[in-house]
């Protein structure tokens, strides 16, 4: 296995991650998340991804419960997870608790991540997609409290456009908080536009 540092961070991260979309909770039960983990992990691969959203926070759960029959040291592996979608309410509220980056929703979606993972800290948050209605600055000021708080230690974007995520670099940058260091788009063979050409800038510019 390759290892590539994330961003211009010191953290490695396996060329390839196992991620549970679709599968954990869905498909895939403890036992067989806890096979698919330790392949993945005899093969060299350290870095296992959720978000929120998967299988409304049950994907979270059996990661959380397998990676706690696994037993491996905190340090062997890195976890990430993507906040944005938000969990279904059983009273059918949606108001600042689905499509949103706002203070109040990150806040409380960290605590209950941990919650369901059992873990003290998740190595990795990204924000799922952008969020036209919470002003950039909330949102990059409430992430960089999630890491000064120490429940996450990087945090990223997904889906976002070179655009805002040179936003929030720049916001970051100028109150000295900390930054965002990565960015998971689509891309495959029928989707290059975006990291081949619309991020191209940012490689060199903030390394992302």
């Amino acid at each position: 296995m390759q290892y590539r540092r994330l961003g211009r961070a010191g953290l490695q991260v396996s060329e390839l991650s196992l991620g549970s979309w679709v599968t954990y909770a869905n498909q895939v039960d403890v036992d067989a998340a806890v096979e698919m983990m330790a392949a993945a992990y005899d093969a060299g691969v350290n870095f296992f991804d959720n978000a929120e959203a998967y299988a409304g926070g049950k994907s979270d759960q059996v990661m959380g419960a397998a990676l706690k029959k696994l037993g491996w040291a905190r340090l062997n592996y890195t976890v990430s997870t993507k906040f944005f979608w938000g969990l279904p309410d059983p009273g059918g509220v949606t108001v600042n608790r689905k499509n949103t980056l706002n203070r109040k929703y990150l806040m409380q979606a960290i605590d209950g991540s941990l919650q369901r993972f059992g873990l003290e800290h998740l190595d990795l948050v990204y924000c799922h997609r952008g969020d036209p209605n919470t002003p950039v600055e909330e949102t990059v000021h409430a992430m960089s409290d999630m890491i000064t708080q120490g429940k996450a230690l990087y945090w990223g974007t997904s889906e976002w456009t070179a655009a805002d995520i040179r936003a929030a670099w720049d916001i970051a940058e100028r109150h000295h908080l900390h930054k965002p260091v990565v960015e998971q788009p689509q891309y495959h063979l029928f989707h290059r536009r975006r990291v081949e050409r619309e991020y191209a800038r940012l490689y060199d510019e903030i390394g992302l």
